[in-house]
């Protein structure tokens, strides 16, 4: 059996999973602000750098498919 096909959930995963856990990181932010600084610190910085990450990857995903 070849394994040259990969599915619609892995390929969505690869490209689109970093964007996906700082949309959640964002969403514990805005429903926990106040109640815990700690958490409100680490789950911001979590958005801030799974952000980035997704944004860079979609900017490399755009370049390599134009």
């Amino acid at each position: 059996m070849s394994n040259k096909k990969t599915s619609k959930h892995k390929n969505w995963r690869a490209n689109y999973a970093a964007l996906a856990v700082a949309i959640g990181c964002l969403y514990s932010v805005v429903v926990n602000w106040g109640d815990n600084w700690f958490m409100t610190a680490l789950l911001s910085a979590g958005v801030i750098i799974c952000g980035t990450i997704g944004f860079f990857d979609l900017k490399r995903i755009f370049k390599n498919n134009i």
